[in-house]
């Protein structure tokens, strides 16, 4: 997945780039879909899929920095935020599993 798709001006994209991109676009866009749900629920709120992108998009540039550039730095500052976002979508559904079950009177 090393080879060049493109260039534009210096500018070079491989197949890991692109993932990269895109991992990277769902990263930043995680930021409006939360901005969209704080706005429809005039408070501060945190969606699901606001977790699911961050877990997705850092697992995307991950990976780039694994596979497609072997960079030590990329490595490390993307798999924490995956992990942190893994754990609070972890604590999500556990809470929406005990609101369902404490709802139904058993």
């Amino acid at each position: 997945m090393d080879q060049v798709l493109f260039q534009i001006q210096g500018w070079v994209v491989t197949p890991w780039k692109l993932v990269g991109y895109g991992g990277t676009l769902l990263f930043a866009g995680r930021w409006f879909v939360q901005m969209y749900a704080t706005r429809r629920a005039r408070r501060v709120h945190m969606p699901a899929a606001f977790w699911w992108m961050s877990i997705i998009g850092s697992l995307m540039t991950l990976s780039y920095f694994v596979f497609g550039k072997n960079d030590s730095v990329g490595i490390l500052s993307n798999a924490f935020p995956a992990l942190v976002a893994s754990y609070n979508l972890l604590v999500e559904y556990r809470h929406r599993g005990l609101t369902r079950h404490a709802g139904t009177g058993g």
